[in-house]
């Protein structure tokens, strides 16, 4: 026989709520890689031809198709004489040779940050270093880092990258890594590595960009909060992935990756009061605006935010798209 469950009529419902954290969404190097891609559509007109995504987001990609923006594998696909944009991700100087032998215009929108680990590689190389380069395998990012000095430069992803390693005894060492990994896991990695090669030299400043660290930071804050977490992100992010896996680590009973507000299960919301909601640093806000309507659709209405930092940097474009400098009468 089964017992019947009494409700209280006068009990308050359970508030269901959204935590949304802050920061989220675009950093300053992808909003300065979608600027450039706009200011030089607006000066130069379609077609525009862009080597990989601009920025890892499919609704940036698929917004920038419908405007005549080609988007590309291999510099070698695109027609001679072409304008083209460099993705957020960066290049090897190799892609920039074949960009002069095919005569191509090009607008370097590399972020900032992946410039100074460019930098870092050229510069260790010189000083006769072996460089292990702590990223993920495929990632644009790092073949483009690589592609600075490949004869020097050795991936790891992981224990099997670093327990396959060896250098001769006295060999100068130094650890750089892609600027969008999680901040716990590579110093999971670096820990292998100094266990190995005691005498590896740390890089001069965090390679980890500041909008990575910043997102994963806010994602700490809310996970032991909330049993849902929802990343607004595209698959291909590693940024965004990493938000999903720190929010498991630290408290989220439940954690998903979505483009888009209709890619939301509502099964995920079964025995769900809190539920908390951060984006990628290559998504634009109004995704995540989509993601809050639905979210007040199934009674989540009492949105709070909690902010960790303020993020106010801002990256010049690319000399070519930066807007006259006006003269001052004399």
């Amino acid at each position: 026989m089964t017992q019947a469950t009494t409700h209280d009529a006068t009990a308050p419902a359970r508030t269901r709520r959204v935590i949304l954290a802050a920061p989220r969404g675009y950093c300053a190097g992808v909003d300065r890689a979608v600027e450039t891609v706009e200011k030089a559509l607006e000066k130069h007109g379609a077609p525009l031809y862009v080597r990989k995504e601009i920025v890892h987001n499919k609704h940036v990609v698929k917004t920038f198709e419908k405007q005549g923006v080609i988007f590309v594998d291999e510099t070698t696909e695109i027609p001679e004489g072409s304008n083209v944009v460099f993705s957020a991700h960066g290049v090897s100087p190799a892609v920039h040779d074949e960009a002069r032998k095919l005569q191509l215009k090009t607008f370097d929108a590399t972020c900032p940050l992946v410039t100074k680990v460019h930098g870092e590689v050229k510069r260790f190389a010189k000083q006769g270093y072996q460089i292990i380069l702590i990223g993920h395998h495929g990632h644009e990012e790092v073949e483009g880092t690589a592609g600075e000095a490949p004869d020097v430069v050795h991936l790891v992803d992981g224990r099997e990258d670093v327990d396959a390693l060896e250098f001769a005894p006295g060999t100068p060492l130094i650890w750089l890594s892609q600027t969008t990994l999680s901040v716990d896991e590579t110093m999971s990695t670096v820990a292998m590595l100094r266990e190995k090669f005691p005498d590896i030299q740390d890089p001069p400043s965090d390679d980890i960009c500041y909008a990575t660290q910043n997102r994963q930071v806010a994602v700490k804050a809310i996970a032991p909060k909330v049993e849902l977490m929802i990343v607004v992100g595209s698959q291909n992010s590693s940024n965004s992935r990493r938000l999903v896996e720190v929010a498991l680590q630290h408290g989220t009973r439940d954690s998903h990756l979505v483009d888009y507000a209709d890619q939301i299960d509502p099964a995920w919301f079964e025995g769900v009061t809190n539920v908390g909601v951060t984006s990628g640093a290559s998504v634009p806000e109004l995704l995540v605006r989509g993601v809050l309507d639905l979210l007040a659709d199934h009674g989540f209405r009492d949105v709070e935010e909690v902010t960790t930092a303020t993020e106010d940097l801002v990256f010049s474009l690319p000399r070519e798209l930066r807007p006259p400098r006006t003269s001052r009468a004399s």
